[in-house]
């Protein structure tokens, strides 16, 4: 009974870690003047840019306790191999977030970001801990396809795509209070559950520690937001989600899943990637720059005008939890 309990208290310290470094980082991030405007407002004040080291902290603080107690307390080493290769490719690509964010503009209206090909050229080195392990299952279960085995495929191809698609994807559907937390929240803690259905501590550990971490730095990013995830937190949540997926086995939930960023990749092709997701702020509602124009899914609701920010945010919660509820179905 006590070893079913030891996930659970480390994803309460992970969530505690969050919770106390998070003020801490918004009042750092404004001593170095790393702010940017909030778009959706129409004072548009600064705000703290960058949580994404924060959750990691947590992450990585409830993961270690979890090997510390399997390796101290219950003398089992078994799969820590796997956590520590997760652990690390989570490390890497959190840290090219924040280069990323690291890049603001003078102007302090976005960042300047890296350059386009050097994002997933970067990311591509944190799939190096998992593809050296041979982490994951070779025969996957695809939608429409069943089950196939990719063999030798699997770390040297798929691992490596896995890793720098999610990496990326989060960082599409964003620019709104909340938005990419929320996202990030229901879709660990539904394939942590998935994960945990089907009998995999792994994957469903991992799902619980980021989990729970960012459920404490929602706290301060929902609207009106203390503190915005920037490029940091997207990479970590499309890492994570990538992460979990490997490690537990459960790429065709992984994919279901994360449908809407799909979408909103061929909507933002649509525009050739110009587009934003976020709109400005007209009578307290949120109104597209793009008029009738869809290039994202948040446009369906900005372009009537008829919505605030949090609804506008809510919806597209609403959007991913009927995807969520599909991985159970198919």
């Amino acid at each position: 009974m006590v070893q079913y309990l030891i996930p659970v208290i480390c994803a309460i310290l992970s969530f505690l870690v969050v919770l106390y470094l998070t003020p801490w980082t918004i009042r750092y991030l404004r001593r170095i003047d790393l702010v940017v405007k909030d778009q959706n407002k129409k004072d548009k004040p600064l705000i703290s840019q960058s949580g994404g080291l924060t959750v990691l902290a947590g992450v990585f603080v409830g993961l270690n306790l979890y090997i510390f107690i399997r390796t101290f307390v219950y003398n089992d080493t078994s799969y820590l191999l796997y956590l520590f290769a997760g652990m690390s490719s989570l490390i890497m690509i959190t840290l090219v977030g924040f280069i990323d964010d690291l890049l603001v503009q003078k102007s302090k209206e976005q960042t300047a970001g890296l350059k386009q090909w050097q994002k997933p050229l970067l990311t591509l080195a944190a799939a190096l801990p998992l593809m050296v392990i041979n982490a994951g299952d070779t025969i996957m279960a695809l939608p429409f396809f069943g089950e196939i085995n990719f063999g030798l495929l699997y770390p040297l191809l798929l691992i490596p795509i896995g890793i720098v698609g999610a990496a990326n994807m989060v960082n599409m559907l964003a620019g709104l209070n909340g938005l990419e937390t929320g996202l990030g929240i229901i879709i660990t803690g539904t394939l942590g559950l998935y994960s945990y259905f089907y009998s995999n501590t792994m994957g469903s550990l991992f799902a619980l520690v980021v989990f729970s971490s960012l459920l404490a730095f929602y706290i301060y990013n929902k609207y009106p937001a203390k503190i915005f995830p920037g490029d940091s937190l997207t990479y970590l949540i499309g890492g994570s989600i990538a992460i979990i997926a490997i490690l537990g086995n459960i790429e065709k939930a992984a994919i279901i899943i994360s449908i809407p960023f799909f979408i909103e990749f061929i909507l933002k092709a649509r525009s050739k990637f110009r587009a934003k997701s976020y709109g400005y702020e007209k009578n307290g509602k949120i109104c597209s720059y793009h008029e009738n124009k869809i290039y994202s899914i948040t446009h369906f609701f900005t372009r009537t005008g008829k919505f605030t920010e949090r609804q506008v945010v809510y919806f597209t919660y609403l959007i991913q939890i009927f995807f969520a509820l599909l991985i159970w179905l198919i």
